[in-house]
């Protein structure tokens, strides 16, 4: 009866904040220009505004520039080409028709009738490990939001070696003496694009939430750490976002390389490429340096430059130096069940917990059971969903209870279906949040795609979408008829599990993340001890 009345609750909020087509804002001027939108359901749609020009040519591997102006009024009715990847992945969600180097776009959702009303702002950044994703992923449509009484804003960034490539011939031709993290420098024009223009929208700069899953996470994480980020934002949410507080991968290698190794990986792609110099890579077409590129894992993601990423983040954090929001923050029970092979063994993850952690192995085979196959094939994605994603999460929320003003917020999306009888897998929790069930496409346990589980949950997408809403509003997800989401710190270490019967509850997971709290610790003094020498 209780989650009943939950769901009639937020629905009735929902149709409240839904407003008559004819009363919405169409035409609005921005930098560069005019656009028109269209109206739908109460909120009109913006699609494919520019941001910053196109980096082509000249400006290919340079940080975003001004937005050109254009003559007449831009109609905003469809999305633009996703930045350039890998083309089975254009195949594979169907949308958009075409990739192009030219993709700094973003796209606006708001259901105000006036320019004069000032809600908060959402901003999203797609996932897909820095090397995928579009914003014209039907999941990722912000109607739902908007009639939740938010103006909602999707950005597009590069990605692979267009985003992040680094190069000493880059970063000597660069002011700051610093070259890649161009994806990130396109998310940071995104939000100045929000402060000077989405109140235009009927958004209020000043009340602005950043928000992203997987790579998109990531991101929001290394922004809560970037100078150059700081006042943009106000909020964050980072679902399932990793590998940007820990030093070391799965494969132990650091998750995010200091500028001198990037450049490096840069210097020896160019030279793959028969580059002689910038001018000729600058040249090459940009389907030419697409196929160039390793499909799968990349050696072009955000790198630590000194510049828009100038350390580690959590020792950042640790010195104080880092962006203080409130911060809600989690993982999915089954993460990395996408990530890992089928067919482990106990003796098959006991010999690689041991080659990976060595000294510490022990520590972590004595939390994850693992006797039978069952329990093997189970603890590997479970120490992947926990060193990857997990850790960082509640690393990153326990950093911020302690250092900042700003409280955190700690979930643990956990909607099971007969397609993912362990819980929920990467992404899972991406319907619930936009509201928009049996938009999203899943991949499946094998690399392939599937369809989404038929066990989708109406009720808790108005419950999830309804925290993230109000925590966009205020900083805190709690709100009428949702369950008490209580705040997270190190002496009250409770999450909030998103799942039939949302709930607060103890961290599921906490003896494992203790123990991969002290291995990671020993890595980060490792590290220090290599740079001192």
């Amino acid at each position: 009866m209780k989650t009943l009345l939950i769901g009639v609750a937020l629905a009735a909020i929902a149709l409240v904040c839904v407003r008559p087509a004819a009363a919405q804002i169409g035409i609005v001027s921005v930098t560069g220009g005019r656009v028109e939108g269209v109206t739908a359901d109460g909120v009109t749609s913006f699609k494919g505004i520019p941001f910053a020009a196109p980096p082509v040519g000249k400006l290919r591997w340079r940080a975003p520039q001004p937005v050109r102006r254009w003559t007449g009024i831009k109609q905003a009715d469809h999305f633009a080409p996703g930045c350039m990847q890998d083309a089975r992945w254009i195949k594979l969600f169907g949308e958009p028709p075409a990739m192009s180097e030219d993709c700094l776009y973003l796209n606006v959702w708001t259901p105000v009738r006036s320019a004069r009303e000032r809600l908060p702002v959402m901003v999203w950044i797609y996932g897909g490990g820095f090397t995928e994703g579009m914003t014209s992923q039907p999941v990722y449509d912000g109607t739902r939001l908007a009639q939740k009484g938010v103006v909602l804003v999707s950005v597009a960034y590069r990605l692979g070696a267009f985003g992040f490539l680094a190069d000493p011939w880059l970063s000597a031709e660069s002011p700051r003496h610093v070259s890649g993290n161009y994806g990130l420098r396109d998310m940071i024009a995104a939000l100045e694009w929000v402060r000077a223009n989405i109140a235009h929208f009927g958004g209020d700069p000043s009340c602005v939430t950043i928000f992203g899953e997987s790579a998109g996470g990531a991101a929001v994480m290394m922004l809560a750490a970037s100078p150059a980020a700081q006042g943009l934002y106000q909020r964050a949410i980072s679902e399932s976002g990793g590998e940007a507080l820990n030093p070391a991968n799965d494969e132990g290698t650091l998750t995010v390389e200091p500028l001198a190794t990037a450049e490096a990986n840069g210097r020896r792609f160019l030279a793959q490429l028969a580059a002689s110099d910038l001018a000729v890579a600058r040249a090459l077409p940009a389907d030419v340096i697409q196929k160039a590129e390793p499909s799968g894992l990349t050696p072009f993601t955000p790198i630590l430059d000194g510049d828009i990423l100038p350390g580690n983040e959590y020792e950042l954090y640790q010195a104080d130096r880092f962006n203080d929001t409130p911060v809600l923050v989690g993982t999915n029970a089954d993460e990395g069940r996408i990530f890992t092979p089928a067919g482990v063994t106990p003796a098959r993850f006991d010999a690689q917990i041991r080659a990976r952690y060595g000294r510490h192995a022990d520590a972590i085979l004595a939390v994850y059971p693992h006797v039978t196959n069952a329990q093997a094939e189970q603890a590997a994605r479970d120490v992947l969903r926990d060193s990857t994603f997990a850790w960082d999460s509640w690393a990153w929320a326990l950093l911020q209870s302690e250092k900042g003003h700003g409280k955190a917020y700690l979930y643990y999306f956990d909607q099971g279906s007969p397609q993912a009888p362990a819980g929920s897998i990467h992404s899972a929790e991406l319907g619930f949040v936009f509201d928009n069930l049996g938009a999203l496409i899943q991949r499946d346990g094998t690399g392939g795609l599937s369809l989404p589980p038929p066990a989708d949950d109406p009720t808790l997408a108005s419950v999830v979408s309804g925290y993230w809403v109000n925590f966009a509003k205020t900083g805190n997800p709690n709100g009428l008829g949702l369950p008490h989401w209580p705040a997270f710190s190190a002496s009250s270490q409770r999450v909030m599990y998103l799942d039939t019967h949302p709930r607060a509850g103890p961290v599921p997971n906490a003896r494992q993340l203790k123990v991969l709290d002290a291995y990671f610790a020993w890595l980060r003094e490792e590290a220090k001890k290599k740079q001192a020498n």
